[in-house]
């Protein structure tokens, strides 16, 4: 089962700004990602192409990195996931730049069921965590914060 999954904010910053979130990944500066409220981003060394680390049971090396660009990350489990993530910045003008996540994989096996089922609402509700923080550590609001829908609620929930 193929997956393409894009969660993307436009934010009123210059891209060297939105860069430096993707550049701080994982680092004790880290305002990208939710760590606070899903597993932290943890590598076995800093942010380069060939670390190896994940997100709770979300496992992954950095394939590539271009530093204040983009960092693309291929999966290594769970099981059946077949593919990668990435986060993306691109500049739309001077002082406005989108910052985009992609996730294109091959979901075979298990995770034909477990990724619409599971994984997908999770992902999709710590994407837009992640984007809100982006907004937050860049403008210093967010417009429009993600809320938690009962399914994502119930399968945290499940989880804790």
């Amino acid at each position: 089962m193929g997956v393409y999954n894009v969660h993307e904010r436009l934010l009123a910053a210059k891209a060297s700004d939105v860069g430096a979130l993707i550049d701080a990944l994982s680092s004790s500066g880290d305002t990208l990602w939710p760590h606070r409220e899903w597993p932290p981003m943890e590598f076995d060394r800093p942010l380069a192409a060939g670390a190896v680390g994940g997100h709770g049971p979300v496992r992954y090396t950095v394939a590539a990195y271009v530093p204040s660009t983009w960092v693309r990350f291929t999966f290594s489990g769970p099981r059946g996931f077949h593919g990668f993530h990435e986060y993306a910045v691109l500049t739309v003008d001077e002082e406005h730049t989108l910052l985009r996540h992609t996730l294109a994989m091959d979901a075979r096996g298990p995770a034909r069921l477990t990724w619409p089922l599971l994984w997908r609402p999770l992902h999709d509700a710590c994407l837009e965590d992640s984007l809100d923080r982006a907004e937050l550590a860049c403008t210093g609001t967010v417009a429009r914060p993600a809320h938690w829908g009962p399914y994502v609620r119930l399968l945290r929930g499940l989880a804790h």
